[in-house]
C-alpha cells in the first residue's frame, strides 16, 4: 500500500490534507521569497523548502567541468543540436529548484528561451560532478526529482575515482546504463554524440578528440 493509499484509508484524512495544505502554501511563499533574494553569482537551490547555499568547488572539479562542458558545447554548436549550461541555470522543477553542474536542452526547447529567461524547464540531459557537500543529493533527493520530472539522461560523475554513472529513465525512475572508467560513452539525448571517458578527465585526451572528430 502506498503513502497516498494509506492516508485516504485514515481517519484523520481531513486533518492530514489540512496540515499538507499548510505547509505546502508556506513552502510556496518561501519558493517566491528565494527567488526575489538570488542574485547571479549566488550559487544557491531550493530543495524541499529549505535553501541550499554551495561553497566554491574544488580546482578538479572544476577542471572536470570545464573539460565535459567544452567537448559538449563544441559538438552542439557545431550540429546545431541545441544549447549547454554549466553551474548558473535555474532548473525549475514541480516542487524544487536545482542548478546542475551541466545540463543540455534540445535545439527546439532552447529556441523557446530569450535573454531574460531565469528559471528554465526540465533539461534533456543533466550532469552533477559528485563533492563531499553535495553527493547525498546528487544521488538522494535529485535522482529521484530527475526522474519524476521526466528528464531523460542523469549522469553522476565521481571525480575522486574518475567514473562516469550514466542513467537513462524508466517510466519514472532511472535504470543504470553504464558505470566505467574508461572506454566510450555514447549520450542519447545529443543525437550522434560518442566519445571516451577519459576525455572528461584527461586534458590531453579531451584536446584530441575535439581536434580530430569534432
Amino acid at each position: 500500500m502506498t503513502i497516498v493509499e494509506k492516508i485516504i484509508q485514515s481517519p484523520e484524512l481531513p486533518d492530514i490534507l489540512k496540515q499538507l495544505n499548510r505547509a505546502y502554501t508556506e513552502e510556496q511563499k518561501k519558493r517566491k521569497q528565494f527567488y526575489a533574494k538570488i542574485t547571479p553569482s549566488d550559487k544557491a537551490e531550493f530543495i524541499n523548502g529549505k535553501i541550499v547555499m554551495h561553497s566554491p568547488a574544488t580546482n578538479k572539479h572544476l577542471v572536470i567541468s570545464n573539460l565535459l562542458s567544452r567537448l559538449l558545447s563544441i559538438y552542439c554548436d557545431n550540429n546545431d543540436l541545441g544549447q549547454i549550461f554549466i553551474e548558473k541555470a535555474m532548473i525549475t522543477l514541480k516542487r524544487n529548484d536545482f542548478e546542475p553542474d551541466i545540463c543540455f536542452f534540445k535545439k527546439e526547447r532552447a529556441a523557446e528561451f530569450d535573454s531574460k529567461t531565469l528559471l528554465f524547464p526540465a533539461p534533456d540531459l543533466v550532469v552533477e560532478i559528485l563533492s563531499k557537500s553535495t553527493h547525498k543529493n546528487d544521488r538522494g533527493i535529485k535522482f529521484v526529482d530527475y526522474a519524476l520530472n521526466g528528464i531523460p539522461e542523469y549522469w553522476i560523475i565521481d571525480p575522486e575515482n574518475e567514473i562516469v554513472e550514466q542513467y537513462l529513465l524508466d517510466g519514472n525512475k532511472y535504470t543504470l546504463q553504464q558505470k566505467t572508467k574508461d572506454g566510450i560513452v555514447k549520450c542519447y539525448q545529443i543525437l550522434g554524440l560518442e566519445f571516451p571517458v577519459r576525455a572528461i578527465f584527461d586534458k590531453s585526451v579531451n584536446q584530441e578528440f575535439i581536434k580530430t572528430k569534432l
